[in-house]
């Protein structure tokens, strides 16, 4: 995973939990972002497919535990 991916996916994720990136890192997960809920993780899921021009498989969207998983998984499907 490239730290310019990463950087876009917090930024990206904090749009859309309406958090400050600052306060996002690798291991930043619903159980620690109170706005992550299914409903917001719909809508990571499709801001990322939107910005990246990916599809995420079902299997995808549920192995979706962090953030640093989140950004891999983009590295793997862009490259």
């Amino acid at each position: 995973m490239s730290p310019e991916i990463f950087n876009e996916v917090c930024g990206i994720a904090a749009d859309v939990f309406a958090v400050d990136s600052k306060t996002l890192h690798s291991g930043s997960s619903p159980e620690q972002v109170e706005a992550w809920d299914s409903v917001q993780h719909l809508n990571l899921v499709l801001a990322l497919e939107g910005r990246y021009g990916i599809q995420f498989e079902p299997e995808e969207m549920e192995g979706m535990k962090n953030l640093g998983q989140i950004a891999t998984l983009v590295s793997t499907k862009i490259a």
